[in-house]
Parts: C-alpha cells; sequence; structure tokens
C-alpha cells in the first residue's frame, strides 16, 4: 500500500480524543481520554504499521514508548519516529533508552544542537538531518525519507501541531478517530492546531469509510478525498 503520493508512504493520523476534539484537559492530563478497547485497539494498529511517528512536543509531554503491546507480541516491533526540529529529545528519555534495542529515527534541522545530536547517537539513535521549511523539519523531505528506509505504512499519533501541519500539506490519507463520552471545553488541548485555511470552502474535507462503538467509545473511519 501506498499514499496518496507514490514516493511517500501511507500515513494514517490516529486521533484519541473529547467529543469535542481535545486530547487533554486545561491542566495537561491525557491518561486515559479513552477506554482500554480502544487503547487496545491502537496497540493493534502500532503493530500493523512499519512506523510510528509523534511530535516533540509528545514525546517531552508524555515520554512514551511507541511500542505495540498486543498479545501475542506483534513479530517485530514498528520503527518509532519524532519529528524534533530543533534537537530537544531528552537522552534519558524512554525512547532514547531503548533506542538499541528497537530503533527509534529522530528527524531534525540543521539549526538542530550538534551536541546534543552526537549525545542522541551515542545511544543509538538515528538521527537524520533535512531541510526545513519556516524553521521547523520539512515533512515531505521526512516522509520520502520514511519511505526510502522501506517503511511503507506510518502511524502518527500526534500531537496537535504535527497533525495540524500534515493535513495541511495534504499527507494524510487516512484518519482514525477514536471519540470518548466526555467533554473539555476550550481551555483543553486540541487534538489539531492552527490550520492554513480561513474559509469553510477551504476546509479539507474527508470520505467516512467507518463508524463503530469500542467500549464506551466511538471509532470513526476517514480517507482523504
Amino acid at each position: 500500500m501506498s499514499g496518496v503520493r507514490g514516493h511517500l508512504p501511507y500515513v494514517t493520523l490516529k486521533l484519541a480524543t473529547s467529543l469535542d476534539g481535545r486530547i487533554a484537559a486545561a491542566n495537561g492530563e491525557s491518561r486515559w481520554i479513552t477506554g482500554a478497547d480502544a487503547r487496545s485497539a491502537v496497540h493493534a494498529m502500532r503493530a500493523a504499521h512499519d512506523a510510528v511517528m509523534v511530535g516533540i512536543g509528545t514525546a517531552l509531554a508524555d515520554d512514551p514508548e511507541l511500542t505495540a503491546r498486543t498479545e501475542p507480541a506483534p513479530a517485530r516491533q514498528p520503527v518509532r519516529i519524532v519529528v524534533d526540529s530543533n534537537c530537544r529529545m531528552r537522552p534519558d528519555s524512554k525512547l532514547a533508552q531503548s533506542a538499541r534495542s528497537s530503533a527509534v529515527m529522530l528527524y531534525v534541522t540543521e539549526a538542530a544542537d550538534s551536541l546534543q545530536r552526537r549525545a542522541l547517537q551515542e545511544l543509538g539513535v538515528d538521527v537524520q538531518v533535512v531541510g526545513a521549511v519556516d524553521g521547523k523539519v520539512d515533512l515531505q523531505s521526512a516522509l520520502a525519507h520514511v519511505r526510502a528506509s522501506g517503511l511503507h505504512r506510518l502511524f502518527v499519533e500526534g500531537g496537535g501541531h504535527l497533525a495540524a501541519s500534515l493535513i495541511d500539506a495534504g499527507l494524510v490519507d487516512r484518519l482514525e478517530w477514536m471519540r470518548a463520552p466526555l467533554i473539555l471545553g476550550a481551555r483543553g488541548a486540541p487534538a489539531i492546531g492552527a490550520l492554513n485555511q480561513d474559509r469553510l470552502a477551504e476546509a479539507p474535507r474527508w470520505r467516512r469509510v467507518d463508524f463503530r462503538a469500542i467500549g464506551e467509545d466511538f471509532w470513526e473511519s476517514y480517507e482523504a478525498r
């Protein structure tokens, strides 16, 4: 399976939110918005993809492992990828500390601190320097490298800035959206950051291909039009 652009991976964006599209409460609390059944489904989706990607904001806030914890365990773990323009990943993070046992890739720009890059590389993190757009990682270049590395199916888990950047660039092929039956309001963190649009006619549109209940939550699947 390939993405809507043949030289890039097929990109699935997963969102786990409240009914009003929030991923965290006003104090930053985010575990757990969705229920156990939804979380199990996410691990199964991770296992079905070649790589899992998050932005550095999510990596710093949650210190995730990004492994697929399924029963039975998957034959292989997905490559774990972080988009980290300025190389802010902590060497003591779970991702960096486990890079030698399960692959971790980090996409940074030329402006990233060279000492920090070296420290992460010494831990086994595969640090890739790509071009920048407005001071941030050029996602087209990063995804082209992902595909060239033999990773054809990419599972993106946020956060809001990365999700918005991928959607703005037309790089998302599929949305997997899980909604929990709670409302967090405007002070909660949005699942998708600001998009580069002003009018309704400019809004990206999607085709719903599935809708089902999962535990107490709802799971919606959409494909890019």
